[in-house]
């Protein structure tokens, strides 16, 4: 993050703002009022609407005179955080996915914003067809003519931006496609992990639908693990990650599946 300190005039400045007083917080635990004032270097009143948007958001607890994390389970899924938390990176790995990517295939796409990153790109290798459980890449794919949209439905989750549950296993299973491409939330050199059982079935689900499956990780998310199994990384074709990927990580890695990283 740049030592630099966002002004309060625009849109732009407060979204780089708030990113950092949440990176602020999620690193510490907590921060006073005060902390954020010097940090961020505009006013009592603006930290507070600050604060304010990001509690609104469900990122962060307000307490008299301070600011708390929320626990882990509930930011690391939260939409709003995914959307912000290392977007060049994400976008790195995406434009490496999309040499996966021919014209006339099948392809899947999970509800991460890594995949949202390659939703982006796919209109430069139409036509397509793509299903979606993710209603933001909904939103951008349906205004492409030479991609057919198919959405999977269920039970619409505000924190995920999501459709999951029953409907939407159903509806994978009778899938078969040529590409799946999904992320999660933590991994080891190993296996991978998410905290939502939940989530972990709608994946397994993409996964077992999916000729070919990629795997889309940026570094933070590496040399962790969260409470629920998803799948070992030899079940995945691909690896794409980022440049920022330890080279000792990387290594290990290449012992278990196939790795590309992300210029």
């Amino acid at each position: 993050m740049s030592s630099e300190k966002p002004t309060s005039g625009s849109a732009h400045s407060r979204d780089r703002r708030q990113q950092m007083l949440v990176d602020t917080i999620f690193s510490k635990g907590s921060a006073s009022i005060l902390e954020l004032v010097r940090l961020s270097g505009v006013s009592h009143m603006t930290v507070h609407r600050d604060v304010d948007e990001l509690v609104r958001k469900g990122l962060v607890r307000k307490y008299r005179g301070g600011v708390s994390a929320m626990p882990s389970t509930v930011f690391e899924s939260n939409a709003e955080y995914r959307m912000q938390a290392h977007a060049e990176a994400k976008a790195s790995i995406a434009r490496r996915a999309l040499d996966e990517v021919e014209p006339g295939m099948s392809v899947l796409l999970d509800d991460s914003t890594s995949a949202l990153a390659l939703a982006k790109l796919l209109g430069e290798v139409t036509p397509l067809t793509v299903a979606t459980n993710y209603l933001g890449a909904l939103d951008l794919l349906k205004q492409l003519d030479e991609v057919r949209l198919i959405c999977i439905g269920g039970d619409y989750s505000s924190t995920h931006d999501s459709f999951l549950g029953m409907q939407s296993l159903e509806a994978i299973e009778r899938l078969s496609v040529d590409v799946a491409f999904v992320s999660t939330s933590a991994m080891n050199t190993e296996q991978t992990f998410h905290q939502e059982p939940e989530i972990v079935m709608i994946k397994r689900a993409m996964l077992a639908s999916a000729r070919q499956k990629v795997l889309l990780m940026d570094s933070s998310k590496m040399s962790r693990a969260a409470l629920h199994r998803l799948a070992p990384l030899s079940d995945f074709d691909l690896l794409i990650v980022d440049a920022g990927t330890d080279r000792h990580v990387l290594d290990e890695l290449r012992n278990r599946v196939k790795v590309a990283v992300a210029d």
